[in-house]
């Protein structure tokens, strides 16, 4: 939500572009996690929307980079948003590794 809200000062030039993708990126991270959530019955299609899920969510990454880089956003809050990425990546990890825990029988 605080990516959305920042993305609303974008130029309107980057309406299509930029502005678009990182709202779509950033949220498909949590619909991703949704839909594996749903799927933990089955073991291959949990992994596979939780690797749609670290995509999307190394997508977002990137376009915070590109919003930086062309100054629609500081460089403070790029790397504090980008420390969270970072940390859901990490859970993420772990439980593509490990999906065990996570499968219902």
């Amino acid at each position: 939500m605080e990516l959305f809200e920042l993305s609303k000062a974008f130029p309107s030039e980057e309406k299509f572009s930029l502005t678009s993708q990182i709202r779509r990126s950033s949220r498909s991270v949590p619909a991703n996690l949704r839909e594996a959530w749903v799927k933990r019955r089955y073991q291959a299609h949990f992994i596979s929307k939780l690797s749609d899920y670290d995509g999307e969510n190394q997508e977002t990454d990137t376009h915070m980079d590109f919003a930086r880089d062309c100054g629609f956003i500081d460089t403070d809050t790029v790397k504090r948003l980008q420390q969270n990425n970072q940390q859901i990546g990490r859970m993420l990890g772990k439980m593509i590794t490990n999906p065990t825990p996570w499968i219902i029988a």
